[in-house]
């Protein structure tokens, strides 16, 4: 594993940005989750339109209010796939879900059970996943994941489990291996580098550009290691590249 990548001292621009955007982004967002179980019950489209909306609030106020800009490096392809990301932030989650036409994303349970939130999001198309990693879980996530395919969405899943440090390399959890053996798909891994700017457990968030490095088309159908193998080294990348 690969040693952390020490950040950038922020600047008072950056604290006051910061503080700005929490007031922003926390207080709309306490909106939307008002809102968002109600529009759950008047359709299906409905809470997909409001949660790409929300998803498009989010990404206005990384850039006009934290100055944060992203950059998209190689090809998005069009069809269903098994996106399989870095994760260094939470500003990831909402704008690969973004950049990727509203995906299934594979969130912790915990977010799931959010009253009334949580049952919009999984309305909106949010797979919990377990990550304990029980068999009964295991089994709701594939069906969630299939139901999201058939429908015509590709899925996301941030396959070493958790947010890690930039320069951090941890192995890929099991539950990767497992949807990529069941759900038979093309994975596409994604390298980034949020972590720069916007470090994992800190409030104050750096201006800048995000790196968001569409890797090649990984096959469906390789061994478990031979897959794992690819797609760690493609969604770091930028780790051992950070130019």
């Amino acid at each position: 594993m690969s040693g952390p990548v020490p950040t950038v001292r922020p600047s008072a621009g950056d604290v006051a940005r910061s503080v700005l955007f929490a007031l922003v982004f926390y207080t709309g967002s306490i909106g939307a989750g008002i809102l968002a179980p109600i529009t759950a019950l008047i359709g299906r489209r409905q809470i997909l339109s409001f949660g790409s909306s929300w998803l498009r609030y989010h990404s206005w106020c990384a850039r006009v209010i934290l100055r944060i800009e992203r950059r998209v490096e190689g090809t998005i392809p069009e069809g269903t796939f098994l996106f399989a990301a870095k994760h260094q932030s939470m500003y990831e989650t909402m704008e690969l879900a973004d950049l990727l036409g509203d995906p299934g994303v594979l969130v912790k349970r915990q977010l799931a059970q959010i009253p009334l939130w949580g049952w919009a999001a999984q309305r909106w198309g949010v797979i919990p996943v377990d990550r304990d990693g029980s068999a009964v879980a295991l089994r709701e996530m594939l069906r969630a994941s299939r139901a999201a395919m058939a429908e015509g969405r590709s899925i996301l899943i941030f396959p070493e489990g958790t947010r890690v440090a930039p320069g951090e390399t941890p192995p890929l959890r099991s539950g990767f291996a497992g949807l990529y053996r069941q759900l038979k798909t093309d994975v596409v891994p994604i390298a980034l580098d949020s972590g720069l700017l916007c470090p994992r457990h800190k409030f104050v968030k750096r201006s800048g550009v995000v790196t968001i490095r569409i890797g090649e088309i990984i096959p469906a159908g390789l061994p478990r290691r031979e897959a794992e193998a690819q797609v760690h080294a493609a969604i770091n990348a930028l780790e051992r590249d950070p130019a």
